[in-house]
């Protein structure tokens, strides 16, 4: 397993597509802070090349905040593009509304921070604006809750286990893994697959929770 690194270097592409995200946010006065999410972060610190960028907000919503990159954009004399909005889904583990839009030939994904809370009879989510502590928590595995602050150009492990666990080699869920299945049943299968894929191991109350029928 190659070694993981401390901090994320950017392309020049990246480093392109963030300060547009950076100067929009100025010029609008927008004050949010913008954070690189889930595997991006993960394959950066891997030292593998991404452009699977997903960025998350702490106060507005991805398509709000994408008309405002896009008038930056307009303002400056550069290519606009639509901006695809995907409806949240819970039924096909599609928890967020999600922006889409593309920058500088890059395409990016917008959504906002998250905190879910369940009722006792049912699995659809009452969907909130959260912490970057609580979306941690809510993301599948540990590996992949950590965030890439584009503001301050900090790598930021809320659930303090993600940075660990990547070293190791170890899936394990921010959560009780029955929580986190709970959320997403697909997440068992997505286990097994980013295993195999880097050679991880699977932290074992994951594997006897994957087990249970009746999670």
């Amino acid at each position: 397993m190659p070694a993981i690194k401390d901090r994320i270097d950017l392309t020049d592409a990246e480093k392109s597509i963030f300060d547009v995200l950076l100067q929009a946010n100025k010029q609008a006065e927008l004050k949010a802070t913008l954070r690189c999410a889930g595997g991006w972060v993960r394959d950066k610190l891997m030292g593998r090349q991404s452009l699977d960028i997903d960025i998350a907000l702490d106060n507005m919503l991805g398509k709000d905040f994408a008309e405002r990159v896009n008038e930056y954009l307009k303002a400056h004399g550069e290519e606009t593009h639509h901006v695809a909005v995907i409806m949240s889904n819970p039924d096909q583990s599609k928890h967020l509304e999600t922006a889409r839009m593309k920058i500088r030939g890059v395409w990016i994904d917008l959504v906002n921070l998250r905190s879910e809370t369940y009722t006792q009879h049912s699995r659809i989510p009452t969907m909130e604006f959260g912490t970057p502590e609580q979306d941690a928590e809510r993301r599948d595995f540990t590996i992949n809750s950590m965030f890439f602050n584009i503001n301050s150009g900090d790598v930021e492990d809320f659930t303090q286990r993600g940075m660990t666990d990547l070293r190791a080699g170890i899936i394990r869920t921010p959560l009780p893994p029955k929580e986190t299945f709970l959320d997403d049943p697909l997440r068992v299968l997505r286990a097994v697959r980013f295993a195999s894929r880097f050679g991880f191991e699977l932290e074992e109350s994951l594997v006897d929770a994957a087990a249970d029928e009746e999670r």
